[in-house]
């Protein structure tokens, strides 16, 4: 057997079930284990700490399966993809969407995978070794347990890089994926790009913050910043926005999001779509003096290491100091971060910032987060990627 040992007193997260191991917490590695391969993992008084996937390359070298001596072959993978679909039944049974996670990477158990269903096909990404080291028997598992037309990869992903991965794109399984594929999400319909749109082909994780966001729309003219393909404000626009002006870095994704306000029979001509740096573009707003009743910022990710962390706090503050001097009195904020590093305190406070700086007072009217079929490890903090803030002017 393959043993990860780690140095003395490094074995605490791993007995508060955290399933990263990284390097400097390793002190001897036996059996020469390749990219991918189960190790035993160990404290340095050789009590076993559970089985993981060894990553050489990585600065996370091991990331658990389990936290039990166990073994890890096809039936165990069988189990994990099964208890991951299982446990959405309920959600899936109510019938509100028809595209969805099924596995979401540590929180079901199955480190490094994402799989994502859109009406028919699956969609999948495998950023670890360990996940890439059990595709096969993955893409099995899934399509016995989510039986479906075709399983395609997306992953063509920098993170790969750190794994010693290359990027990989194409069908695994059954048909490949049309151009374009219909779902259906709280009644609004839209077009997703798998094959070349962002992550898996849509936000998925903001299914339940686009529902709130159409609650409140009716009536207000609704500025949807960083608007991708159009989400939040094909949401709005089906819920009798008065107006609905997306604004994005990407001419294709408005392409796109003008296909979906037309997909809603929604009239185009109540949507605005301005191609864009959305700093320049809100700057030019506040020089016109033009102003909105809801305003959606929903940018990518600003930090992707704990380097970046000041200068995506800034970038953060920065966006909701523009945004919060264009709103009306009243006027409604939805604003996020996806950035993983970004704890929901830090997020708070650039935000609370942001509204010292603008001289005005807002009232949080909810704390957001992903969907319930993007579960977080309780153990886990880092699964909790996606925070937000709902918040109204006083």
């Amino acid at each position: 057997m393959k043993v990860v040992t780690l140095q003395n007193k490094r074995e605490y997260s791993i007995l508060r079930r955290h399933p990263w191991i990284f390097s400097g917490a390793v002190a001897t590695v036996e059996g020469d284990p390749c990219a991918g391969d189960t190790v035993q993992v160990k404290a340095a008084d050789g009590t076993l700490l559970g089985m993981g996937a060894y990553s050489p390359e990585s600065q996370i070298r091991v990331r658990l399966w389990t936290f039990e001596a166990s073994e890890i072959d096809t039936t165990f993978i069988n189990s994990r993809i099964a208890q991951a679909i299982s446990g959405r039944s309920i959600f899936l049974a109510e019938g509100a969407t028809n595209a969805f996670r099924l596995v979401n990477a540590e929180a079901d158990g199955i480190p490094g995978l994402i799989a994502d269903r859109y009406g028919e096909w699956i969609v999948c990404q495998f950023t670890t070794a360990g996940a890439e080291r059990w595709k096969k028997e993955i893409v099995e598992a899934l399509q016995r347990y989510s039986p479906c037309k075709g399983v395609y990869e997306r992953s063509d992903l920098d993170v790969r890089t750190r794994e010693g991965l290359p990027p990989l794109m194409g069908v695994l399984a059954g048909e490949a994926p049309p151009e374009r594929i219909e779902i259906v999400e709280n009644g609004t319909r839209y077009y997703v790009d798998v094959l070349q749109g962002h992550k898996t082909g849509f936000y998925l994780d903001q299914r339940d913050n686009r529902a709130m966001v159409k609650r409140y729309a009716n009536g207000l003219d609704v500025l949807n910043a960083f608007s991708y393909t159009g989400g939040f404000g094909v949401a709005a626009v089906t819920s009798a926005a008065a107006s609905v002006t997306h604004v994005d870095l990407s001419e294709p994704s408005l392409a796109l999001a003008r296909e979906n306000t037309a997909l809603n029979t929604c009239h185009v001509e109540e949507s605005t779509f301005i191609c864009g740096n959305v700093f320049e573009v809100l700057r030019s707003f506040r020089d016109a003096a033009k102003t909105f009743d809801m305003i959606i910022l929903d940018p990518p990710k600003f930090a992707d290491s704990k380097g970046s962390l000041m200068k995506a706090a800034r970038g953060y503050k920065d966006i909701n100091l523009l945004a919060m001097k264009l709103l009306r009195p009243g006027g409604l904020l939805a604003t996020f971060s996806c950035s993983g590093l970004m704890t929901s305190d830090l997020f708070d406070k650039v935000v609370s910032d942001a509204a010292v700086d603008a001289k005005r007072d807002f009232q949080v009217l909810k704390r957001l987060q992903q969907a319930e079929d993007h579960p977080e490890g309780l153990c886990f903090p880092e699964g909790l990627y996606l925070k937000g803030l709902f918040c109204r002017v006083m």
